[in-house]
């Protein structure tokens, strides 16, 4: 893969530099959608949660989490909740990661006909939408979706977690685009290890379950990437099966 580099900053080392620096705490519980509280030392302190999921059967209180401290005079809270421990894994809840590891991915080779990409690069937009990426491939222009995805029933991811209409929108915006012959990808961030394959999950949105479908008969490429976490690090990363 070439020009990976454009990403600012990126390098083989980032993830690593961001992966540290953490403190861990006690999840206590969820204040809204952005904010939960937490205990940390004996002091019950605010952080910010990047995710607006529902995040099902992963914040409970009593749970361990992992919290990234923050320095900017400008937030109203001084730590990030990025994973919480279920007592057997680690799951990674900072829904931000999704964008910053698939570049990783792709680099790795995990999906391998991914290795003669170029020039990726991050959040741009195109018929007033933004995409997480656009890239050059095999002669055409490429957009990719990045879905950050923390729901694992018996094996089997879901996304997503609460009715997403921006997600829905997001599939058919790829799938116009490839109808303009354009090359589109979605791909599914399971960001915990205990996952064997991924799925829409037809219960809670049935219409984003629809619009993938109709995605994939539209010439949208879809990949499900499992993801091993560990305490403040991501040890790895494999391709699973993705079932419609």
């Amino acid at each position: 893969m070439r020009n990976l580099e454009i990403i600012q900053g990126w390098d083989a080392t980032i993830e690593v530099k961001y992966l540290r620096d953490f403190i861990k705490g006690t999840f206590l519980n969820r204040v809204n959608r952005f904010l939960v509280e937490v205990q940390v030392e004996g002091r019950v302190q605010k952080a910010f949660l990047p995710n607006s999921g529902r995040l099902q059967g992963v914040l409970i209180p009593g749970r361990t989490v992992l919290l990234k401290p923050q320095n900017s005079v400008s937030r109203k809270t001084v730590l990030d909740l990025w994973g919480v421990f279920d007592g057997r894994i680690w799951i990674l809840v900072d829904s931000r990661m999704a964008n910053r590891l698939l570049p990783w991915t792709i680099s790795k080779g995990t999906i391998p006909y991914l290795r003669d990409l170029s020039d990726l690069k991050p959040e741009v937009k195109r018929g007033g939408k933004r995409f997480d990426f656009f890239a050059y491939w095999r002669g055409k222009d490429l957009w990719i979706e990045a879905k950050s995805v923390t729901l694992v029933r018996d094996g089997l991811a879901l996304f997503p977690d609460a009715p997403t209409p921006r997600g829905r929108d997001h599939l058919k915006a790829l799938r116009g685009l490839s109808s303009k012959g354009s090359a589109a990808l979605v791909t599914f961030m399971v960001l915990r290890e205990d996952a064997s394959a991924f799925a829409p999950n037809r219960e809670i949105d049935p219409g984003f379950a629809e619009a993938l479908t109709e995605a994939v008969e539209g010439g949208v490429m879809v990949e499900a990437l499992c993801f091993t976490v560990g305490e403040g690090t991501v040890l790895d990363a494999k391709r699973i099966p993705v079932i419609l």
